[in-house]
């Protein structure tokens, strides 16, 4: 996994629950305290995994939640400061999210060893969008709580439904039926 997931994380984690609990999570997932996350750096999947599983632990908090939190700073705080490009000239959450697999596969195209994730669209009705996550991770969780996210940067009701281990419901709640 690539290290900006877990500067992200840690930058999170700092400032929304403290230091102390930052240094916990590292400890106690193996790495040093000191360390700090390079965006282009590969984080071995264990670890990563180890390190999310440990920020659930002592934060005392579900996965659910934490790919909630995770999701509403990613594209609220941290990405925009990042990526701000993909931001540019979107004005609303469905066209945001239509545009995510290319988004995927531009960001990372000469970044070596990158494999995120990947979608495929399918509409269910003029308001229902079925995204199909495609990822070895199965961080579909995360996943969930970006969407969430999306909903929020761009101030719109959206009903998120994870369906299965790949799908998940999409409803935009702000567009007449």
């Amino acid at each position: 996994m690539k290290g900006v997931i877990m500067a992200c994380l840690a930058q999170l984690v700092n400032e929304k629950f403290g230091e102390d609990s930052m240094e916990a999570i590292m400890k106690k997932s193996g790495f040093d305290t000191s360390k700090r996350f390079m965006a282009t750096e590969d984080v071995p999947e264990d670890k990563a995994m180890g390190m999310l599983e440990t920020t659930c632990e002592v934060l005392d908090i579900s996965l659910e939640q934490a790919a909630d939190a995770f999701g509403e700073y990613w594209v609220n705080e941290y990405a925009p400061k990042i990526y701000g490009i993909y931001y540019k000239n979107v004005d609303n959450a469905m066209d945001f999210l239509l545009m995510m697999d290319e988004v995927h596969v531009k960001s990372t195209r000469n970044i070596e060893n990158a494999r995120p994730p990947r979608f495929e669209y399918a509409w269910q009705d003029d308001r229902t969008l079925i995204m199909t996550y495609k990822s070895p991770r199965g961080l579909i969780d995360i996943c969930v709580g970006l969407i969430k996210g999306v909903g929020k940067y761009f101030g719109e009701e959206l009903e998120v439904t994870k369906l299965s281990s790949e799908d998940i419901k999409v409803v935009f709640k702000d567009i007449p039926a």
